[in-house]
């Protein structure tokens, strides 16, 4: 018998507790049972967030290409922190690994410290072997706080309220002026209606972001999001009798209903349409069980935070951090900045269909 065995059953017979293995980090696998774990572990930590989950490889991967990289930390055989990745390279935007892009939340989730460094060390040491301008992590809370190596700005912040099963509970949490305008809506005989598909979804949500003068992001991405996500991405249309007024794509994840895209035609602004498509999802979730309305994150001094404070939210601001590799200064890719605002107005001036077409090539690059 080897001296390991006998030791092992010396400490198990004085009731000593076996010490825990080491650490190890690797990549998930690309097979059910590995994802399937993941997901496990991603629904039961408190610092996970829907955006963790691994069907997100599938959809950045399949939706534009880009490399990922959807690191586990595993000690005796258990699961113990989960770092999803992905790799943006593009000549007008920089080069940057990120966890997550197209994600509001990201970075290192993780039930145990060690964990935490071994997932750190591996994204670190994978930014260094690409040539990365930086590593980013979206953190929902701070992941390393006074560490001078990560560098954070104060520019996004999000929206979280507690809903309750009462309708009218939920309505007159809502300010006057803004309850006001839910109420137009529903005197306009606005409804909702849930699709299976993204096409009605996605003529109001192209529509309203050329308006904005902002790029689109491709059918495909929204219809992957339907597919690998399925009962838990909820695609509400709102219309009134058979015209098409909003639409929002929603994600659910526990107790959580998180309205990530939206948008709305231009006889919106006349029957209070993004109003009511909102009080109409509140609605939904609630009796669906929902007890947190998050409205998602928003950029400061942008219509969108007004929006969402105009409901009642207060803004909690995004701990996002930064990890310089090959960058000397924190990227600034955001419509706010400056330089993009000739090509906003350009974009805006463009017809819809060539806006359609070209806008999927850029905004794959902007994570």
């Amino acid at each position: 018998m080897s001296a390991i065995i006998e030791s092992a059953m010396e400490r198990a017979q004085a009731g000593v507790a076996p010490q825990p293995g080491p650490v190890t980090v690797r990549l998930l696998r690309d097979d059910a049972a590995d994802r399937a774990r993941w997901d496990a572990f991603v629904q039961a930590c408190p610092q996970a967030t829907f955006f963790h989950r691994a069907g997100w490889q599938r959809v950045i991967e399949g939706a534009f290409g880009h490399r990922t990289w959807f690191y586990l930390a595993e000690q005796d055989g258990v699961i113990r922190g989960v770092l999803p990745l992905a790799q943006i390279r593009s000549r007008l935007f920089g080069h940057s690994l990120i966890a997550l892009p197209f994600c509001v939340y990201g970075g290192v989730a993780a039930d145990s410290e060690a964990a935490r460094r071994q997932l750190d060390d591996a994204a670190l040491a994978l930014a260094r072997s690409l040539g990365v301008g930086h590593l980013e992590y979206r953190n929902y809370t701070p992941a390393h706080p006074g560490d001078p190596a990560w560098q954070g700005k104060d520019l996004y912040v999000t929206f979280r309220k507690a809903i309750v099963a009462d309708d009218e509970a939920n309505m007159n949490a809502i300010p006057r002026k803004q309850r006001a305008m839910v109420r137009k809506g529903i005197k306009c005989g606005l409804a909702g209606e849930v699709d299976d598909n993204v096409e009605r979804f996605f003529t109001a949500y192209a529509h309203s972001v050329h308006r904005l003068g902002t790029p689109v992001f491709p059918k495909k991405y929204f219809a992957l999001l339907k597919e690998v996500f399925g009962d838990d991405c909820e695609v509400r249309v709102i219309v009134r009798e058979r015209e098409i007024v909003a639409g929002v794509l929603s994600f659910f994840f526990r107790d959580e209903v998180l309205p990530y895209y939206g948008g709305g035609m231009p006889v919106a602004r006349e029957v209070a349409g993004n109003d009511f498509m909102y009080w109409n999802l509140m609605q939904a979730s609630a009796a669906r069980g929902c007890r947190l309305f998050d409205f998602g994150r928003s950029k400061r001094g942008t219509g969108a935070f007004d929006f969402k404070k105009n409901w009642g939210f207060e803004a909690q601001p995004l701990p996002y951090e930064y990890h310089l590799v090959g960058s000397s200064a924190i990227p600034d890719v955001n419509p706010l900045n400056p330089k993009y605002q000739l090509f906003i107005r350009v974009w805006q001036k463009m017809p819809l269909a060539l806006a359609n077409a070209i806008g999927p090539y850029i905004v794959k690059d902007l994570g």
